[in-house]
């Protein structure tokens, strides 16, 4: 062996022993954190159970039976996510994902704890466990479980979705049905002045749409459009939804609308701070789209012009104070309530995001209780948490500048303070 080979298979050692090095502490740590997830879902089942044994107890016997368990069980939930800052949505779905591991999938608890599993994968199986009727599950975890240490989550997830479907007793129609129900829209809000909208409907339905928006695309490109394929059926389902574009519109014209002639078809109800200066024309600081955020200046002009109930709020731009608020074709009887909502912008619980539009106007302290009518006193609550700060164990103080100290029924406190005036 020459001494150029022998160094060659020294490093190539000592490479081979860093990437095992690597190697075994990430699947080490991995596994540390499936038995934490493990240790996690256990918690919050013994959570949820606790919530339901004193919901009796904690809940005013006003609420029927089992309202009072729902409500003990948000207010548990509420307190676990104002403690670790979190939504409270997001901590209730981790309660139910936690309550059917740990209670109707215990194989799958028990690998995810040794780290057989990841989170992903344990999460897989739930998933499709839920629509498996109870004397069908037991074969299908002791099918599923080899499956998922030897998988990928993703893999595991189209095998999984497959053998629900083999043991599932009931007919693929009847589910159908009965799944139609859930179908919904639903709006996320995305950066730099774009959103999302999830449709969630038959799959018939959902293909037929993709494949005429497709199609709509398609003769616009012949037509000599420039916009990507992705612009176009993205300006084709704005158009057909905004403008009444229909199919025999676009076989007849098959340039598509731009989306800034798709806005003007917007009549909306609006409500759109803007700074001063952007509305005189001398800056292009954002504009603020209740329920959504900054929009540029242009945006918001070609909307307001449209919208039959405009709300119109000139900020100071140096300070953000509140200058002005348009009273041209306002809704709310009291200007005291709009300043209240928008203040606040949101339900002013810990996490909470509903939006002040939809909320309550609660007095912090209550009227009966000597509590007044005025902005010091008022706070925008939606009527879940409305109502949860009045069980046992909850308290709120109203604080000078419209804060809020919240006290949960572990005896932690929690503050939240109006958002400043944008920009």
């Amino acid at each position: 062996m020459t001494e150029s080979t022998a160094t060659a298979i020294r490093a190539s050692d000592e490479y081979a022993a860093q990437l095992a090095e690597f190697s075994d502490e990430y699947a080490s740590i991995c596994r540390r954190r499936a038995a934490l997830d493990a240790e996690e879902s256990r918690l919050l089942a013994r959570s949820a159970a606790y919530a339901d044994a004193l919901a009796d107890t904690v809940v005013p016997a006003i609420y029927p039976p089992a309202e009072r368990r729902a409500l003990s069980r948000r207010s548990t939930c509420a307190m676990l996510a104002m403690a670790t800052r979190a939504s409270e949505q997001t901590v209730r779905h981790a309660t139910d994902d936690a309550e059917q591991l740990v209670n109707e999938a215990p194989t799958v608890l028990a690998a995810l704890e040794a780290g057989k599993i990841s989170s992903r994968h344990a999460r897989t199986i739930t998933d499709q466990l839920r629509d498996v009727p109870t004397a069908g599950r037991a074969s299908f975890l002791a099918e599923v479980l080899p499956m998922a240490e030897r998988l990928t989550a993703t893999r595991l997830k189209k095998r999984a979705k497959d053998l629900r479907e083999r043991l599932h007793p009931e007919s693929i129609t009847a589910r159908a049905i009965r799944s139609e129900a859930d179908r919904r829209v639903e709006f996320e809000p995305a950066s730099d002045g774009m959103a999302w909208v999830h449709l969630f409907t038959t799959a018939p339905i959902a293909q037929g749409i993709i494949e005429r928006l497709e199609a709509a695309a398609a003769e616009s490109r012949k037509a000599g459009d420039t916009r990507t394929c992705g612009q176009l059926q993205a300006d084709a389902l704005a158009a057909l939804a905004l403008a009444g574009v229909t199919p025999d519109d676009v076989a007849s014209n098959p340039v598509l609308p731009h989306p800034i002639e798709v806005q003007e078809h917007i009549k909306p109800t609006v409500q759109i701070t803007v700074p001063a200066l952007s509305m005189a024309g001398v800056s292009d600081a954002p504009a603020t789209l209740d329920g959504y955020g900054p929009i540029d200046p242009d945006t918001a002009a070609r909307i307001a012009v449209n919208a039959p109930s405009f709300t119109r709020i000139l900020v100071q731009p140096e300070t953000g104070a509140l200058l002005s608020v348009g009273r041209g074709q306002y809704r709310v009887p009291a200007d005291l309530q709009r300043a209240v909502r928008l203040r606040d912008s949101t339900c002013r619980a810990p996490g909470c995001g509903r939006r002040a539009r939809a909320c309550d106007l609660d007095h912090s302290v209550a009227w009966h209780d000597g509590g007044t009518t005025d902005v010091g006193n008022l706070a925008c609550l939606c009527r879940h948490h409305h109502r949860m700060k009045h069980l046992p164990g909850w308290n709120l103080d109203h604080q000078p500048g419209g804060v809020l100290d919240w006290t949960t029924p572990d005896g932690k406190h929690h503050r939240t303070a109006p958002d400043p005036a944008p920009f």
